[in-house]
């Protein structure tokens, strides 16, 4: 049953594995692409209803859709980003200090392989630059995941995603500003653990997620939610199709309606979701059931995702500050003004870059307790 509030309303996805959207063509003249190209039913036993046939089924169409690339060999250690502009230090060397303000930012570009994204790499640059520049970040305390790193231990695959995550809230003290960010494809599948109230998990995908599966919300919600302490806030911004719940947060905010919505575990056994005292926010580039877009129609060099690009322009545009409010009435005005755009388009080339269906998307405010949005300054 659909439910009626706002995040909720769309139709899922077809899970069928051939349901790839019409507008994932990335093609050399494509100008927008979903950043998700298509949601899985298991087609080895034609049900939902056995876990693992789920990640059989991943492997088995993936692998017509990807070129798979063995030759990275994942090591132990993690390190920090090698980008020439900072250090290339190794765990687990200590820092000189402890520094409050720590953040992991994912990129996942899916290079070589027929859906690749061509944002991501943009995106994490600009999502570096508004920490440091804006935020003041320590620029040492920032791990970059792309696959353009020297140092193996920073490929955005799963198993590094996951220990930069662990280091990310470990030892987390009160007065800690903790980040977050992917770009990337995200994905859903079928809940099997009943903890969601549309029966899908949001899930997101790594660079090798063909061999080694997707990261799922519980996951997340486990492994950097569960350890935040008082006094700690951990933000996550996920510009990935599908990542409006990304988090598994307990309560999500219905723009239209100016409320926050219950979005508890439905099921009747006890699940933990909540923090250990700590705040736990997340922007996501659009709710659960729609599909979020790398696109070229800002006029930049190159693709950005549509979440990120608004996101950053927004809070450079509004140096004294911006509520989550209006933050959030600033990116979906954005989005709506380059959509009556595209539909007045009568160019031809134009029209192909701003087609009428290029962003369709919301971008959805979660977080594990309720707060003012209309008063409370986005900081991170």
């Amino acid at each position: 049953m659909e439910a009626t509030s706002k995040y909720r309303r769309y139709k899922k996805c077809d899970l069928s594995p051939t349901n790839i959207c019409s507008s994932h063509q990335h093609s050399r003249e494509t100008k927008a692409s979903c950043k998700g190209c298509c949601s899985f039913l298991c087609n080895v036993c034609n049900s939902t209803s056995r876990e693992n046939c789920l990640v059989g089924s991943v492997k088995k169409i993936g692998t017509k859709l990807f070129k798979l690339d063995n030759s990275n060999k994942n090591g132990n250690l993690l390190g920090w980003s090698s980008s020439s502009s900072s250090p290339s230090v190794f765990f687990p060397s200590p820092l000189p200090r402890r520094y409050n303000k720590r953040a992991v930012l994912c990129g996942v570009s899916y290079a070589k392989r027929k859906f690749r994204l061509k944002g991501t790499i943009n995106d994490t640059i600009n999502m570096k630059e508004l920490l440091v520049k804006t935020f003041k970040f320590p620029i040492e305390c920032i791990r970059v995941l792309t696959e353009q790193e020297q140092n193996a231990n920073l490929i955005p695959t799963k198993h590094n995603i996951m220990e930069s995550l662990r280091w990310l809230v470990k030892d987390c003290e009160a007065g800690d500003s903790l980040v977050f960010y992917f770009s990337g494809h995200g994905l859903q599948q079928p809940d099997f653990k009943e903890d969601e109230i549309d029966g899908f998990d949001e899930t997101l995908c790594p660079v090798d997620f063909i061999k080694e599966g997707m990261i799922q919300d519980n996951d997340l919600n486990s492994t950097i939610v569960w350890p935040l302490k008082k006094g700690v806030i951990l933000h996550a911004i996920v510009d990935a199709c599908h990542s409006g719940t990304i988090l598994d947060l307990l309560h999500v905010y219905n723009y239209e309606r100016g409320i926050w919505e219950d979005n508890k575990p439905p099921s009747k056994e006890p699940m933990r979701k909540h923090t250990s005292g700590g705040l736990a926010i997340c922007l996501s580039a659009c709710e659960d059931s729609q599909m979020a877009t790398d696109s070229a129609v800002f006029g930049g060099k190159g693709m950005n995702g549509v979440l990120t690009y608004l996101l950053t322009k927004t809070i450079r545009e509004n140096p004294n500050g911006i509520t989550y409010r209006g933050l959030l009435a600033k990116m979906h005005d954005e989005i709506k003004k380059i959509n009556r755009r595209s539909r007045s388009c009568n160019n031809r080339i134009l029209h192909h870059i701003f087609h009428s269906k290029i962003i369709a998307q919301d971008p959805l405010l979660s977080s594990s307790e309720k707060f003012d949005v209309s008063t409370r300054v986005f900081a991170l």
